[in-house]
């Protein structure tokens, strides 16, 4: 007897529903099956010992991706960068997929498809520039700019993974993983790209003077803990939001007034967040560790 057997078609019915929600926000608006790489014809930038391999196939990917882009609001060019281009608002979900497409591409296809997707992004960039509300020059390709992305992506994953996966990596795995993004980060223009958590946690200091909360940022913010979403999504992210800003350091809480009452992390929304992420193969219905790889 399965678990749907027990449950009764009430609870089927929310599955399938949740499920349909799910695949919709990640493939863009339909419910397109993951894209399918079994063609490879090498191991690609990482190959499946990698760290990145295990971290990128782990739905705690959910959690640590809205934790970046939280993070990323507080870097006025970058966040001006977003403002000024790109067509978040009205098409949210699919910004969502074409970053899950960029993530899962660069991370599981092959060499040769992982740098056509890293050159395809760094054209797109090359068109975005423009002035902050301030009066800053920005272009999107700026290696300085393109730094903070970096090391919020990659310090947001690897949090994320560490509290809501299933393990806790060694502290070697966890260096090792930052050298692989670095890998990734050159490739796309970031100079010299932190290879170990020493030097990802050193790098994030040396942009704390640059950090500030604009209008833009109060905007995306909001924009980001409140999306446009089907019914029946909106209880699982809400779940995430709220393990998104636990895993955020408290001077970056303060900054977006994000307050966390004591206790409520640890003893609500973490095991909340815990119960969901694990649970989220029997919504869509599919082996989990496969489907959030592919996506």
């Amino acid at each position: 007897m399965d678990l749907d057997d027990v449950l009764g078609p009430p609870v089927e019915g929310l599955r399938v529903a949740a499920g349909g929600a799910l695949r919709r926000a990640l493939s863009g608006g339909t419910d397109a099956g993951p894209p399918d790489w079994s063609d490879r014809v090498d191991d690609g930038l990482f190959g499946p010992g990698s760290v990145a391999w295990r971290i990128h196939a782990d739905p705690s990917m959910f959690v640590g991706g809205l934790r970046a882009l939280l993070l990323q609001t507080l870097h006025p060019p970058t966040m001006a960068g977003v403002a000024d281009h790109s067509d978040y608002r009205n098409d949210p979900w699919g910004r969502l997929h074409r970053t899950g497409r960029y993530l899962g591409t660069t991370t599981f296809a092959d060499t040769s498809r992982a740098e056509r997707m890293i050159a395809t992004v760094t054209r797109a960039h090359d068109r975005i520039e423009g002035v902050t509300p301030d009066g800053q020059p920005y272009r999107a390709n700026d290696p300085h700019l393109l730094g903070w992305v970096h090391a919020t992506e990659v310090d947001s994953f690897l949090r994320a993974y560490q509290r809501y996966g299933p393990e806790r990596l060694l502290r070697a795995d966890g260096d090792r993983y930052v050298a692989e993004m670095g890998v990734v980060g050159a490739k796309l223009g970031v100079t010299d790209p932190p290879t170990s958590r020493a030097e990802l946690a050193h790098t994030l200091d040396q942009y704390r003077p640059e950090l500030d909360v604009g209008d833009q940022a109060r905007d995306a913010v909001r924009f980001l803990l409140f999306p446009p979403a089907e019914l029946a999504l909106r209880p699982a992210y809400a779940v995430i939001a709220g393990a998104s800003i636990g895993l955020l350091p408290a001077w970056a809480r303060h900054l977006l007034r994000l307050p966390s009452p004591p206790g409520s992390d640890r003893f609500l929304v973490r095991p909340a967040a815990k119960a969901l992420l694990g649970g989220l193969g029997w919504i869509l219905g599919a082996p989990l560790s496969a489907e959030v790889a592919h996506r």
